[in-house]
């Protein structure tokens, strides 16, 4: 391979050269690379602009540089369901354009997408613009893109083996249970400990209250505003929704029970330094007033949301003590890591504190 030495310097995950190869062979008439640079948020998945000839944009995305769980960060099952429902749903998504799953070119598999025109919406500060007309107005469009996601045909968009949806919630326990378990190995690796005795018994509880099957429906897995791309003019609306890593067929309950974690309002006592705080300002939905337009929408019987909470608390203090062991590794790009671990045992206690009383409220 001959280095070009008019391509742009590159950046942590990105081999520049051998991606220019690639996309001159898989992408002929895209032009030459003019700039690659890391889009800020993503505390998993990385997400990177690059800039073509031209001034068009694209998107690649690859998995983390550090600590990677087994079975998390599958790059092709990410591209799957991106090109299923950008071809055969009403699910705002952005249009995907090639899958590499050769990990020499850039030293894991990654695919390129789209870019797409929109702002994330993460913290208070962004909303200064926002009037609570608009923010109301995203609240709605938020709950109807996953009502959309919820409701797709599966079998139509090509997705009817995406997941076993049989023993979900099950599984789904088992599973993040499993990469807790390689976390704390991570994390005593760095010399470090992590003592949580809240974990164990949480999941005791969430094992005695697993819930019957559900139809099997598309599941997003980590559905939230700051995982979507906003636009407020000429109305509010979802440009897309991103961050597909962790979908398949599941209980769409799980979907919602997460977004009511993350999901920020100005009486709490306490923020997660993930998820969109920006929900807390004036005219967005309360938790309980997108759980009922959600329903609306769907029709779904809510009787045992507080255990999908709960249960969301647990997954998501799995996926934060996964970042926290990257953190702790140094293996971590962007800002704001050194926070994550104390989010932890918030989550737990937060868990415990629904199921005892037996609401989500």
């Amino acid at each position: 391979m001959t280095v070009d030495a008019d391509l742009p310097a590159g950046v942590p995950g990105i081999d520049v050269p051998r991606l220019a190869d690639w996309l001159a062979r898989e992408l002929p008439g895209a032009g030459r690379i003019g700039a690659v640079d890391l889009i800020a948020g993503g505390r998993s998945n990385l997400t990177y602009g690059i800039t073509l000839a031209g001034g068009r944009r694209i998107v690649l995305r690859r998995p983390p540089l550090g600590h990677v769980l087994p079975t998390a960060h599958d790059m092709g099952r990410e591209y799957r369901v991106l090109t299923a429902l950008g071809d055969a749903t009403a699910v705002p998504v952005p249009r995907t354009l090639a899958f590499c799953d050769d990990e020499d070119v850039i030293g894991a598999r990654f695919y390129l997408m789209d870019f797409v025109d929109g702002r994330v919406l993460r913290t208070r500060e962004d909303a200064g613009d926002l009037t609570a007309e608009q923010a109301r107005g995203l609240s709605e469009a938020l709950a109807a893109a996953l009502a959309a996601i919820h409701t797709v045909d599966v079998k139509a968009a090509g997705l009817a083996d995406f997941g076993r949806p049989g023993g979900y919630m099950a599984r789904q326990l088992k599973r993040w249970g499993k990469q807790w378990d390689g976390s704390q190995e991570a994390i005593k690796a760095t010399g470090n400990t992590h003592d949580l005795p809240e974990y164990d018994r949480l999941v005791a509880r969430l094992a005695e209250r697993l819930p019957a099957d559900a139809p099997a429906r598309l599941v997003h897995g980590d559905f939230r505003l700051d995982n979507a791309l906003a636009r407020l003019e000429p109305r509010p609306e979802i440009a897309a929704v991103v961050d597909w890593e962790m979908s398949t067929l599941g209980d769409p309950l799980s979907d919602l029970g997460l977004t009511l974690v993350y999901w920020a309002e100005a009486a709490d006592a306490e923020q997660l330094p993930v998820g969109a705080t920006i929900t807390a300002a004036p005219g967005f939905f309360t938790r309980r007033e997108f759980t009922e337009r959600y329903a609306e929408l769907t029709g779904f019987d809510l009787a045992d949301l507080d255990f999908y909470v709960a249960f969301a608390c647990f997954k998501l203090a799995v996926i934060l003590e996964g970042i926290h062991a990257r953190f702790l590794q140094n293996a971590t790009v962007g800002e704001g890591f050194d926070q994550i671990g104390a989010a932890v045992p918030l989550l737990l206690g937060r868990a415990h504190a629904v199921l005892d009383a037996g609401s989500p409220w």
